[in-house]
């Protein structure tokens, strides 16, 4: 029997990887406030007593906007806390999986990123996701980081609750429609995690999200067009905007899809991202 301990186990992609461990899998949640990972101690002393084979990182500072005026906060958990955890793993021999995010890149190509092109985060939450995976890396020599974007569940905070509580809510959405990312569903981030892990990958970078590609406006569309039939009435009609209509304390990269081959070669090809918000979106409506 693996053991494996998930940290950030309340979050979205926690919740996921608790439900869907491969056969010989025996999962240990653990998050806030059982274990603060800036507490360096307390994560060597729970490591050392839990003895995983592996970590899988999913404790993050994600409050994107607010990091701007909070810095310390996020470096302290995204650098600081995920270098405990690599060093604490690596003292017991275990092997770190450490989750982190397109928002490693300024948004300036035009086409899907390779794990190997050079970030350049333009926010703070950026910076301390790229500070947190050069930490992981130099702190364990069998880590994987894994890029992903854009997630979302039927649990917790995210973008498709949100445009699905106020498309019932509001007279009219208006969404961001010149960024350019790929939804993905924490199902599918959590089975391509176990996947990897199964596949014994070699030690790096990998990107993974689901496939294609699309605007915010996009994405609020698809979860309007899935909710339409099943709701009594009509939802809001939504309105696409630019970035600079829709001002925040970040700022957001333009372009930011991940080209996920080099992953895809070792696990199989994804799924649309359309497929499985159908089914968080049905999955949403019928919990109503």
């Amino acid at each position: 029997m693996r053991s494996v301990l998930v940290t950030g186990c309340k979050g979205q992609l926690g919740i996921e990887l608790s439900r869907s461990p491969p056969a010989g899998t025996e999962t240990h949640g653990v998050d806030l406030p059982e274990l603060d990972i800036t507490d360096a101690t307390a994560v060597m002393r729970h490591l050392e007593s839990l003895r995983p084979q592996v970590v899988i990182n999913c404790a993050a500072y994600t409050a994107v906007d607010r990091a701007e005026s909070d810095a310390d906060a996020a470096f302290r958990v995204n650098r600081d806390g995920a270098r405990n955890l690599a060093l604490a793993a690596t003292r017991i021999g275990a092997r770190i999986v450490h989750i982190s995010t397109d928002f490693v890149f300024d948004g300036c190509k035009s086409s899907p990123y390779l794990p190997d092109d050079a970030p350049s985060p333009l926010g703070v939450y950026g910076q301390s996701k790229l500070e947190g995976e050069r930490g992981v890396l130099d702190a364990a020599a069998s880590a994987l980081v894994v890029r992903t974007a854009w997630l979302y569940s039927a649990h917790g905070s995210n973008f498709v609750k949100t445009m699905l509580r106020l498309m019932q809510e509001k007279p009219e959405l208006r969404v961001v429609a010149d960024q350019i990312g790929t939804p993905t569903a924490a199902t599918s981030l959590a089975r391509a995690l176990w996947a990897l892990l199964e596949a014994n990958a070699p030690a790096g970078i990998y990107h993974f999200s689901d496939a294609g590609a699309a605007s915010w406006y996009d994405l609020a569309c698809a979860v309007r067009e899935l909710a339409l039939p099943h709701l009594a009435a009509t939802p809001a009609p939504i309105v696409p905007i630019r970035t600079q209509d829709y001002p925040t304390p970040a700022r957001r990269p333009a372009y930011s899809v991940l080209d996920k081959t080099a992953t895809w070669a070792l696990i199989g090809n994804g799924r649309h991202w359309r497929e499985p918000l159908a089914e968080v979106v049905n999955a949403l409506l019928a919990a109503r």
